[in-house]
């Protein structure tokens, strides 16, 4: 019996075919801790830069709340590990007032909350994470800019002492 081209080829399909089938099930785990790992990977950033500041030490034993952190390196200004403006900026200014520092202030002042048991109360707190070699000029700015953003509230990041003194 003489088979047609169509024929053959079914035929040769059927011979060729192994069977397997790709488990998707595999390749969405797969992809799922891809996007995982990019996800919490854009984190590196803010730890290299919080590792570059030397903090002030202190024997206070009592922790720190969580709250609204600003960051104040030898070069920039930093609100939650985004950049709002450099320190030569800031420095340059006429008064005690850093623009740039403000509105970002504002704006997370400005954010509504979900949950009740989140509100904060009308002054809000701001936690001031400043290397230990910035110019005071500098520190009483970046404070200043705090108050009249309606963050009166202001706690420094120290780190704590081996000994106690």
């Amino acid at each position: 019996m003489k088979l047609t081209p169509l024929e053959k080829r079914a035929a040769r399909k059927e011979r060729n075919h192994s069977g397997l089938d790709m488990n998707l099930v595999a390749l969405i785990d797969i992809f799922t801790i891809l996007i995982f790992f990019l996800m919490s990977s854009t984190g590196v950033e803010i730890l290299s830069t919080a590792q570059a500041i030397k903090l002030p030490q202190s024997t206070a034993e009592k922790m720190p709340r969580e709250m609204l952190v600003v960051t104040v390196s030898a070069t920039d200004i930093l609100v939650d590990g985004r950049k709002v403006a450099s320190v030569a900026e800031a420095m340059g200014g006429d008064g005690d007032l850093i623009p740039a520092l403000k509105a970002e202030l504002d704006l997370h002042a400005g954010r509504t909350v979900l949950r009740k048991e989140n509100e904060a109360p009308p002054s809000q707190s701001v936690t001031i994470m400043g290397d230990k070699e910035i110019p005071y000029r500098l520190l009483r700015k970046v404070m200043f800019t705090a108050a009249r953003a309606n963050y009166s509230d202001v706690s420094f990041a120290v780190t704590q002492k081996a000994g106690k003194a």
